[in-house]
């Protein structure tokens, strides 16, 4: 990869703006703190960069916000000693180019799974000539809305078609939460590039940036067309059950709509293909398990959560439904809140018959009754039971056992195992949700016992972080709030190992697992972003064929 510096950049960050205020003032701050580094605004263009919710204090929740002000100067035109001592940071901004090697193809590359690690991978080959295949075991983001609402409605599972396998991955039928810890140069164009294909261009300055699913099933579409448009091709209901490996370095990959001739096989497989990691531990590719974790989502009205961290700023449609993430680690085992889904719903996430697993979701407006999230306990190598001597086909193992127990205490329909949080915490049963409604499948849910469900290290685990946020969050712990079981799916339960260059699977030399699927992501962007890098490495090799 070619770099080119092209504009020099300033980062102006720390500015603190009522809720009341407008991007003006906060523009007019950022001139105001060049000035007194010595430098005329009019020299530059300001723009805002990242937005936040400061919400420490419920009397004065303010806006914190980062002003980008770039130059066509270089460098040396600007008194950076000055600058840094003002906290404003240099920011060198670079144009990169895509190193392109020489190495022969003789057949298109093929990329197993439509997830953003699978879209972006395609993405970028279509976009340098490599024509992908593009397959994936689900549908079409239409097809597969229809069969996610006939199991909502009907509860008639697709296994091949759910909100776990299909057009866009798991993630589309999310909050299309786009925030990431990792800090890599492709995050920005993961950004900007679902902003050329319909996301909002807030999501380029909000410090928690989320799509929707309603936007983000035609984010997806789009991208889908682009890449078809670009040569690619995308083939969908076709899932991958095995491939073999020829002398030459081509691939036979065989799958449910015939066999495929590639020379290189990227793995975007996403958290749920059990099914294919027990078919690459079985042909031996090196894998280790890492740590998980499970629990339950919990709702609480939104105008609730509102009220607590936002007091008397509740419902200012500037700051919109507020949201949280909480940890507590000081427990018997870590335990977390995940994947917050303000305004959002409960939805039905099974992908295997007989196996109980919510999700949440919400929609792009977030103008929904309730607010819901995972609560969870971290579950580690040492809590699994390997099988067959393999201790990532044990962690799968734990998973499954917890979701089949949750189908067997919800009734074995598919209705959704509930309690009440008093209930939860204070050893009760049978209580019927009150002010707080369950949103899973319109309500069709079922009382139980959680210890029914889950191992007893989780449900203690879970019990303990409950109470813990609660001191965080007034009324987190309200015995109303209800918990329902089980969220499983939160990431993959092993890494497929690969080279830390070539970013090839250890002992073969032309399949690339990427995403989260494969161990190495935790969330839209951070897939999307693997999925770039595997691409790269891939291109960094080879020529296009035509």
């Amino acid at each position: 990869m070619n770099s080119n510096t092209v504009k020099t950049e300033f980062l102006i960050g720390g500015i603190s703006v009522s809720v009341l205020a407008d991007d003006g003032d906060v523009i007019k701050k950022a001139k105001d703190k060049m000035k007194r580094a010595g430098v005329s605004p009019s020299t530059l263009h300001f723009r805002l960069y990242k937005r936040s919710v400061d919400a420490r204090r419920r009397d004065d929740v303010r806006f914190v916000c980062t002003v980008l002000a770039s130059s066509e100067k270089p460098r040396d035109a600007f008194p950076i000693t000055r600058l840094r001592d003002l906290g404003i940071k240099l920011v060198e901004s670079k144009k990169t180019e895509t190193a392109i090697g020489t190495e022969k193809l003789n057949n298109r590359p093929l990329v197993v799974g439509m997830g953003p690690a699978g879209l972006f991978a395609a993405l970028s080959l279509a976009k340098h000539g490599y024509a992908p295949i593009l397959i994936d075991r689900g549908s079409s983001v239409e097809e597969r809305a229809k069969k996610v609402e006939r199991f909502r409605k009907e509860g008639i599972l697709d296994t091949e078609s759910n909100i776990q396998f299909g057009a866009g991955g798991a993630g589309t039928f999310s909050d299309g939460k786009l925030v990431t810890r990792i800090n890599d140069v492709h995050c920005n164009f993961v950004l900007e590039t679902m902003c050329e294909f319909g996301a909002p261009e807030e999501i380029l300055i909000k410090s928690k940036p989320h799509v929707g699913t309603d936007l983000l099933r035609t984010v997806v579409s789009e991208i889908l067309s682009e890449i078809e448009q670009l040569g690619g091709s995308v083939i969908y209901d076709c899932c991958m059950t095995d491939f073999v490996e020829h002398s030459d370095g081509s691939l036979n990959v065989k799958t449910t709509k015939g066999d495929f001739l590639c020379d290189a096989l990227f793995l975007a497989l996403g958290h749920s293909s059990r099914d294919t990691y027990t078919r690459l531990i079985q042909k031996n590719f090196a894998s280790e398990p890492k740590p998980f974790s499970v629990g339950v989502r919990i709702e609480h009205l939104q105008s609730d959560i509102d009220s607590a961290l936002y007091g008397k700023f509740a419902g200012n449609p500037k700051l919109g439904p507020a949201e949280y993430a909480l940890s507590d680690t000081r427990g018997e085992r870590g335990v977390y809140t995940f994947c917050m889904c303000p305004g959002g719903e409960v939805v039905a996430a099974a992908s295997e018959h007989e196996g109980l697993v919510v999700n949440g979701m919400s929609y792009h407006a977030r103008n929904g009754k309730n607010a819901n999230c995972a609560v969870l306990a971290s579950v580690g190598c040492e809590d699994v039971e390997p099988v067959n001597g393999n201790a990532a086909l044990g962690a799968i193992a734990l998973q499954r056992q917890i979701e089949r127990a949750a189908f067997v205490a919800g009734g074995k329909d598919y209705y959704a195992p509930i309690m009440t949080v008093g209930d939860f915490l204070n050893g009760g049963t049978g209580s019927v949700p009150t002010r707080v409604q369950p949103s899973y499948r319109d309500g069709l849910v079922r009382p139980c016992r959680f210890d029914e469900v889950f191992p007893s290290f989780v449900t203690r685990a879970l019990q303990y972080g409950i109470r813990s946020f609660g001191r965080k969050i007034s009324g987190f712990d309200a015995d109303d709030a209800v918990l329902t079981a089980a969220e499983t799916r939160t990431s993959a339960p092993l890494r497929i190992l690969r080279d830390t260059t070539s970013l090839t699977a250890i002992g073969h030399d032309r399949i690339f697992p990427c995403g989260e699927g494969a161990g190495y992501a935790g969330g839209i962007t951070s897939a999307a972003v693997d999925g770039l890098r595997a691409a790269e490495a891939f291109m960094a090799r080879f020529a296009p064929m035509n």
